[in-house]
């Protein structure tokens, strides 16, 4: 007796420690075995033998929005301020190294297409291996990748060598799809819309710092060499925060089985926030297990998901082109080069409107829980697609503030747009595809956004740009009006609402088809 009676000491002792509350393994198995439930760990029935069942939506929403988020929102956050600060950085460094290598704009725009090549064969192998072996794997490969190769661009000492590099980066990038559906995952139902978008903040953040560190380093300095170098520590900090505070998405642990260690997170999760792990997860809950699909691409064109498939790929390669034709537009328009006594760059135009990206994701913010997914979507298109007309079309008949007005506004359109499209496919896919169908609308998106450096090349009439520009926005908008509506559904759920509505029509079809004749034979007897 003296050995169960210590025994039981331990065990209580266990329960009221913080390490031990938060390692599962085995621990609940042992207390129910013993009989012995510490009541403030339990329900108010205290019946241990009697397991609750419930599911992965219901237990995130317990654990709240708090400390936890806040941590992971800036590790996955930092990822997108890699990404941003590798395009930004192309779209100025490709016109300073022209004139320092002498090569042509054709083979400027090859070196900017080579990041979104790389990008899409990124995806694609990236995307569909976060199905498979987790979230946070390809999270800490990607990091790894574009914080390699982007110290190795300082080093390059032709253009030809830029190419391999540039794409190798645009590979990493690739991956950067599975950060955000890490956040979406441990996020709750009321609070994903608006708090998704706080990781756009983290782009634009890149976007601003690209301007300052090119005037340094150009301006004071001049070494684009340095340039190149201090680029990569938005990359390095993604890699460090994503290995310190970025767990496995219990979403894809429940998908593969692994309830137990879902919930461990979970509770780790609940205990960051500032709750008692125990009293939110008592040691009789189980989370349910959830139908599995086999994720690779050809589910993606099953019927369940082909619509959904090409309009989201439609949506993606559009804005895509768009967005990045807006940078890289904006920078032709303010690089100001034929006084040689003027700084390479007219760096606070650039800077201004990388900063109007703020705006546009502030705005998405108030917009998207009030007016709802779809008709924000449409505005910020139909916005992008005048602004960017009016300033391609009159750079030479208006004045500067004029151009950085337009400026503004047609990228804070482009990102507002960019804010909705990554939620609605978030929300649109379900758990066990995510991955996959995420990186592979991403990577139809690169190909849109591999011809954006083409249409803006120096060859290319400004006024031909903002035609372009102004026409793929437009159809963007009414694509987009075909899109489901996911305010206030559960992440994945979207597709059981189209199921439904088609089913709804089917039925009324077949209604009036059942109908058609009795009325056909009344009036013939009429």
């Amino acid at each position: 007796m003296p050995f169960f009676t210590l025994l039981q000491h331990r065990l209580n002792a266990a329960l009221r420690s913080k390490r031990k509350l938060l390692q599962t393994n085995g621990f609940e198995e042992r207390c129910a075995v013993m009989g012995i439930v510490n009541s403030k760990y339990t329900n108010a029935s205290h019946a241990v033998g009697k397991k609750t069942v419930i599911s992965v939506d219901t237990a995130v929403d317990r654990i709240g929005v708090g400390n936890f988020q806040r941590k992971v929102l800036f590790a996955t956050g930092t990822c997108f301020m890699a990404d941003s600060v590798q395009v930004m950085l192309l779209s100025i460094l490709t016109h300073k190294l022209q004139r320092e290598w002498m090569f042509s704009d054709t083979i400027a725009s090859m070196i900017t297409s080579c990041l979104f090549a790389g990008a899409t064969i990124g995806t694609l192998i990236l995307g569909p291996l976060g199905d498979r072996i987790g979230r946070k794997p390809v999270l800490i490969a990607a990091a790894t990748i574009i914080s390699m190769f982007g110290f190795c661009t300082a080093l390059c000492p032709n253009y030809m060598t830029l190419f391999p590099i540039i794409f190798s980066i645009g590979f990493g990038i690739g991956g950067l799809t599975v950060p955000f559906d890490i956040l979406a995952e441990f996020l709750t139902t009321e609070t994903r819309g608006y708090y998704l978008l706080f990781i756009k903040f983290f782009w634009t953040a890149g976007s601003m710092l690209i301007p300052i560190l090119a005037y340094v380093t150009f301006e004071v300095y001049d070494s684009w060499r340095l340039f190149a170098g201090l680029c990569i520590i938005p990359c390095l900090l993604s890699l460090v925060l994503g290995c310190l505070y970025v767990p496995e998405s219990p979403r894809w642990l429940v998908a593969k089985g692994k309830n137990d260690k879902a919930l461990a997170i979970l509770r780790k999760a609940a205990a960051s926030n500032g709750m008692d792990p125990y009293e939110i997860f008592p040691l009789n809950i189980e989370l349910a297990n959830e139908e599995t699909e086999h994720a690779d691409f050809s589910e993606l064109f099953t019927p369940r998901w082909k619509k959904t498939t090409l309009t989201l790929g439609s949506l993606w390669a559009m804005y895509c082109f768009c967005f990045y034709g807006a940078i890289m537009v904006v920078t032709r328009i303010f690089d100001e080069t034929d006084d040689p006594n003027s700084p390479d760059f007219d760096y606070v135009a650039i800077f201004l409107s990388s900063a109007a990206e703020l705006l546009g994701t502030t705005l998405t913010i108030l917009l998207i829980d009030r007016i709802g997914r779809v008709k924000t979507l449409i505005g910020a298109f139909f916005s992008a697609g005048i602004s960017l007309l009016i300033l391609c079309v009159l750079p030479e008949f208006t004045s500067r503030a004029m151009l950085i007005f337009f400026a503004l506004v047609g990228r804070a359109a482009e990102m507002s747009s960019a804010c909705v499209v990554w939620i609605s496919t978030t929300e649109l896919l379900s758990t066990e595809i995510l991955s996959t169908g995420h990186s592979a609308v991403n990577a139809i998106a690169r190909t849109g956004a591999f011809f954006s450096p083409y249409l803006v090349d120096e060859q290319n009439a400004l006024w031909i740009v903002g035609v372009v520009l102004f026409f793929v926005n437009l159809f963007s908008a009414v694509l987009a009006s075909s899109l489901i509506e996911t305010k206030g559904v559960e992440l994945g759920k979207a597709v059981l609402i189209e199921e439904a509505r088609s089913q709804e029509q089917d039925d009324n079809k077949s209604q009036q088809e059942l109908t058609m004749p009795v009325y056909l034979h009344m009036s013939d007897e009429f």
